[in-house]
């Protein structure tokens, strides 16, 4: 039988039903068919492609040609689960033209289900924008790494009252532009639980505490494979760095001693 795909609706059931949602990031088929088979409900191709894939030191080096590239990688291997197409630096906050015509090419040329973009009150009019254009929107709110050089740095958001109110009203007005989902990130965990109780679109969690309908990490964060440097809220689950390390060292060995390939591996 063939499993049913993952919709905007789907996510928004599961808040509904008290049931968690579980997302992380995928920048190629190999990855993004792991992450699919898995079960996982959303895959997000994040402009984060920029620092763990590409060596970047923040992601606003990242095009949307790049973007584009990588989410059709991705949406080539994924059958079940949601595929968002993350909208890089300057897709989006030059105008409502440019957003709506970037949000098309994540659909049109990479087959995304839908695009994320950051931001809250200055965004609202793309957000509206890109929904009646029939793209599905994402909002992400907090720690938004677009804004790093605006921000200071990669530091944890709204721990003040009035910067929290900010956040909570910019979450209300992003629900009423037409989100179907708002990434909360990097903000006190206490806040993002008024945040996910202040909406009906679900909230989506990164270093914001486990209140959050769902949680999205980096796979490459998660797996162990970059380890440049290691927020907080990161968990590995695996370290395939030093798997992989130890592998090819064992490749490069039996190579140089002859080992391999051997008559099995010859034709």
């Amino acid at each position: 039988m063939a499993t049913e795909r993952t919709t905007i609706h789907t996510l928004i059931q599961k808040k509904k039903d008290g049931e968690k949602i579980a997302a992380v990031t995928a920048y190629d088929y190999p990855f993004a068919e792991i992450a699919d088979e898995a079960g996982m409900d959303i895959v997000l191709v994040g402009d984060s492609l920029g620092i763990v894939v590409q060596g970047e030191e923040t992601t606003l080096p990242v095009t949307m040609d790049q973007m584009v590239y990588h989410t059709r990688l991705v949406s080539r291997a994924v059958k079940k689960a949601l595929v968002v197409g993350d909208m890089p630096f300057l897709s989006y906050q030059a105008g409502i033209e440019d957003a709506v015509r970037n949000a098309g090419r994540f659909v049109q040329e990479g087959f995304a289900q839908a695009v994320k973009l950051e931001g809250g009150a200055g965004v609202l009019d793309q957000v509206s924008a890109i929904s009646r254009a029939g793209i599905p929107v994402m909002g992400h709110l907090g720690l938004t790494p677009q804004s790093v050089h605006q921000m200071g740095g990669y530091k944890v958001q709204a721990r003040s009252p009035a910067e929290g109110d900010k956040l909570l009203a910019d979450a209300r007005a992003l629900e009423e532009a037409g989100v179907f989902a708002i990434i909360l990130e990097g903000i006190p965990a206490r806040l993002a639980k008024r945040a996910t109780q202040s909406v009906s679109v679900p909230t989506i969690g990164i270093g914001a505490g486990p209140h959050c309908d769902g949680q999205v990490l980096v796979l490459h964060d998660l797996l162990g494979l970059f380890v440049k440097f290691s927020p907080k809220f990161v968990k590995r689950y695996a370290n395939l760095r030093e798997e992989s390390l130890k592998a090819l060292r064992h490749y490069r060995s039996e190579v140089l001693s002859g080992e391999f390939p051997t008559d099995q591996h010859s034709f």
